[in-house]
């Protein structure tokens, strides 16, 4: 084989999260790499959420609270523990967030910790209600760079199972390919 050809493909794989049948309660994910949260991360967050709470934004006036410096947002936390997890849970498979219960924040993030995340799945059942989807309850837990615990929520997802999330991956991709097709015959 000369270094410019390439070899024929034997296969595809689709990086994708876990089915519904994939699920096992008891089992933990450690998602790495880690983050390591800057001051731009927590000032942009902030401000694009319109929360303008001095403790995230204020230098000078957060370090007479006690803490003595500003603080990550705790939003900025929840939603990068959870957004850790998607690549090795729910890339792909999850039909809908279906909320959160117990968030807690126990220590507070600063600008420069690293997070680290980690998902224990907590319970997993079929959908009454949806055919070929499930409930999948995830307990989040998000630590900093001392294993000290900053954030955990448990959230309740629903999954395709591997079947019927198969096919709607197909309606998918054929939906895709068609719109590309119309999209360069229109030019």
């Amino acid at each position: 084989m000369s270094g410019d050809a390439v070899p024929p493909v034997y296969r595809e794989v689709v990086e994708r999260g876990l089915w519904f049948e994939e699920f096992e309660p008891g089992t933990r994910y450690l998602h790495r790499p880690g983050r390591t949260v800057t001051e731009a991360d927590n000032v942009l967050f902030t401000t694009l959420t319109m929360n303008t709470q001095a403790l995230h934004l204020d230098a000078a006036w957060s370090a007479t609270q006690p803490f003595g410096e500003r603080l990550v947002n705790s939003m900025f936390t929840l939603a990068t523990i959870v957004g850790a997890s998607v690549a090795q849970l729910t890339q792909g498979t999850i039909v809908a967030n279906l909320g959160f219960t117990e968030v807690v924040f126990p220590a507070p993030l600063f600008h420069g910790d690293t997070l680290y995340s980690e998902t224990v799945v907590v319970e997993t059942r079929p959908s009454a209600s949806r055919p070929g989807q499930g409930i999948v309850t995830l307990r989040h837990t998000g630590r900093n760079q001392r294993g000290l615990e900053v954030a955990h929520a448990t959230r309740s997802v629903l999954v395709w199972f591997r079947e019927a999330g198969e096919r709607q991956a197909a309606i998918a991709d054929a939906a895709t390919v068609a719109g590309a097709a119309d999209e360069e015959a229109n030019g």
